[in-house]
């Protein structure tokens, strides 16, 4: 293939990817209301989340019993921040799961997050 013909392929395949991204990003991906965000931060806040100071996000530590726990607990998560196209930042070692969110493409805390650190909360408590 001619190199503009690769160039071309590469910006309708980026194009397409672009696409697929904005696609999935619904007005869950949209910035939270002063309002909005006031009441789910107390929320969150009262569940044991945290905001950070230092960047517009919230964190979490949670606890288990041990590594198969904590591990079975990552994948609940990971099933549902793939189906949702929104993924944690997070730390294990053994019993231990720490959880940032913040919505990158947003440059900070948006309906996401929040949706996201419900569904964490529920996990966790699952377990």
């Amino acid at each position: 293939m001619p190199v503009g013909g690769a160039g071309r392929l590469l910006a309708l395949l980026g194009g397409r990817r672009l696409a697929g991204r904005g696609a999935a990003m619904s007005s869950q991906s949209h910035w939270l209301t002063a309002e909005e965000r006031n009441q789910v931060l107390l929320d969150l806040k009262a569940s044991g989340w945290s905001e950070l100071s230092k960047r517009d996000a919230i964190y979490k530590e949670f606890n288990f019993k041990n590594f198969n726990q904590a591990f079975g607990f990552m994948t609940r998560v990971a099933l549902q921040a793939e189906k949702m196209n929104h993924h944690p930042e997070w730390f294990n070692v053994y019993g231990k799961v720490q959880i940032t969110l913040t919505s990158h493409d947003c440059g900070g805390l948006t309906k996401r997050d929040v949706k996201l650190a419900q569904f964490i909360d529920k996990a966790a408590a699952s377990v």
